[in-house]
């Protein structure tokens, strides 16, 4: 298997995530913010950038399995979420994070900001 494989299989805490069309576009009026780019842009090519530098996920692989996933499951899913639902799907895959982790980190963002 090439090491840019990613298994295009659903994941269901991705799907729940992806099935709310909790996009950007339609969560940032909610809450009175006007910046074109979500909070946590930065946050994911920060990511991305220390995954590569810290050799767990090349940036090539990682560019290979976003676009795989982006033609199968993610393709209906606007471009900043797509990239994020694609880093975390190719992660869980892979073992660098856990489902349990990943679902505690989902609901403490989903507390802070409906305690906004």
């Amino acid at each position: 298997m090439p090491p840019d494989y990613v298994d295009p299989a659903p994941i269901a805490l991705l799907e729940d995530a992806r099935k709310h069309d909790q996009v950007w576009a339609e969560i940032a009026p909610r809450y009175g913010v006007t910046a074109a780019d979500p909070p946590w842009k930065t946050s994911l090519s920060a990511t991305c950038e220390c995954l590569a530098a810290g050799g767990a996920l090349a940036s090539l692989d990682r560019r290979h399995a976003e676009d795989q996933l982006a033609r199968s499951i993610y393709r209906d899913v606007s471009a900043p979420e797509r990239q994020l639902l694609a880093l975390a799907h190719t992660m869980l895959r892979r073992g660098l994070l856990g489902e349990d982790d990943l679902a505690r980190r989902m609901q403490a963002v989903r507390t802070r900001l409906q305690a906004s």
